[in-house]
């Protein structure tokens, strides 16, 4: 958020980041009050709320400028172009590139180009965010799978990474600012390198990080594609301290035949083995992934193999998905599972997790932690478990607390701070 810009942030984390480089355009450009509404795709639930966002924003703000961006317009740009309540309509990669924040200039109302012919992805130098406590960082963009469910490849372009040169003088200059943990970001992120020299992998990335900003206390990785974690991002993750003992893995189902009709890489058997040998190598890791229920042909032996994965993986945070049929991908062509059932498999997935979170915060109760506090003397220890610290109110953003943790309510822990 800049003075006189505000900025509503839908969808991914890589959407968080972005929304920093905007406000900083908007800023520099002396927008005036301008609404920016970043939309995410990634259901139609999420278009839909986009939607809204904007109607609402025009409501209330009858006098600002509103401009939207993000997957959803860059998707489908021309029927966002015809709501009335945008002043602007600026794809991905448009919003992205500082000249088009300068609204003082003849510029079109519409700017949404082929986001396929975007071949490059350059840093963007940005400050800590408010907070101070976590900062976004996109280190990767696009993605160059097509699985049969996922529209994001046409919002976000092929994939692209950022040179590491940029990417280790930015996490540098953040932990000069005292930012307490980065988190990379990015569509597929352990497909960075494939487009650089010499075809790097995303362990010699997070290796050169870790050299050049000893300053950092924590750095933490987004979601990633369990099958392409090479030998020496497990070797770190196995033994880097500074690492965040903590993966979110886009598993997405258990069952090998409907891993196979998403077009996934991985089949459940690896998915197992990668959990079980990451725990055994660092106890203390805890995992979370995205899992859809009810995917096209989805029948109840299917979705067990997916319930069975849960505990297989010893997952503790799950993002579950209800499937939605996205107009332009093989999968909404595929025989539907019925819409009740669907519900009914996502609210057994919910349920499964709650009680896998539940046995996992139980683990920590009577013990000592370091605290990342957010705000509100409210924060997350390393593997992102959450935490309440009832004396810690005071407690600047991004201190980082010894708590003794005494209870937990099923989502939250509790605890005080260490004597």
């Amino acid at each position: 958020m800049a003075k006189d810009v505000s900025i509503i942030t839908q969808g991914c984390r890589l959407n968080t980041f972005e929304s920093e480089v905007m406000a900083s355009y908007a800023k520099d450009a002396n927008t005036g009050q301008t609404i920016i509404i970043n939309t995410c795709a990634v259901t139609n639930e999420a278009v839909r709320a986009a939607r809204r966002s904007i109607r609402l924003a025009r409501r209330d703000n009858p006098l600002a400028r509103i401009v939207a961006t993000g997957c959803a317009v860059q998707i489908d740009p021309d029927s966002f172009a015809t709501m009335d309540e945008l002043d602007f309509v600026l794809g991905n990669a448009e919003k992205m590139q500082k000249q088009n924040w300068n609204f003082a200039q003849d510029t079109a109302r519409v700017r949404v180009n082929d986001i396929e012919s975007v071949t490059k992805n350059a840093g963007h130098l940005i400050d800590a965010f408010a907070t101070r406590a976590r900062t976004y960082i996109e280190v990767q963009n696009g993605c160059d799978h097509r699985c049969t469910f996922c529209i994001i490849p046409f919002g976000r372009g092929n994939a692209r990474s950022v040179p590491a040169g940029e990417v280790v003088k930015q996490i540098a200059h953040l932990a000069k600012q005292g930012v307490a943990e980065i988190v990379l970001t990015g569509v597929d992120l352990t497909s960075w390198g494939d487009d650089l020299p010499g075809r790097p992998r995303l362990g010699r990335l997070v290796r050169q990080i870790l050299r050049g900003a000893p300053d950092l206390p924590r750095l933490r990785l987004s979601s990633i594609d369990a099958i392409e974690i090479d030998d020496e991002l497990f070797e770190l993750l196995s033994t880097e301290v500074r690492i965040a003992p903590h993966l979110h893995l886009s598993l997405q189902a258990g069952d090998n035949m409907i891993l196979k009709r998403m077009k996934r890489r991985h089949s459940r058997e690896q998915a197992i083995e990668l959990c079980q040998r990451l725990q055994a190598a660092r106890p203390e890791i805890a995992f979370g992934a995205d899992l859809i229920a009810g995917f096209p042909t989805e029948t109840e032996a299917m979705f067990k193999n997916t319930l069975d994965l849960v505990t297989a993986c010893n997952l503790s945070y799950l993002h579950v998905f209800p499937f939605s049929a996205r107009n332009g991908t093989p999968a909404a062509r595929m025989p539907q599972v019925e819409r009740n059932i669907i519900k009914q498999r996502a609210a057994r997935l919910r349920e499964l997790g709650d009680k896998q979170l539940a046995k996992h915060l139980d683990g920590h109760i009577g013990r000592t932690r370091e605290v990342l506090i957010e705000k509100n003397a409210r924060g997350r220890l390393a593997d992102f478990s959450q935490i309440a610290v009832k004396d810690a109110k005071i407690a600047r953003p991004g201190a980082l607390l010894n708590v003794v943790i005494t209870d937990h309510d099923g989502q939250t822990l509790n605890g005080h701070l260490a004597q």
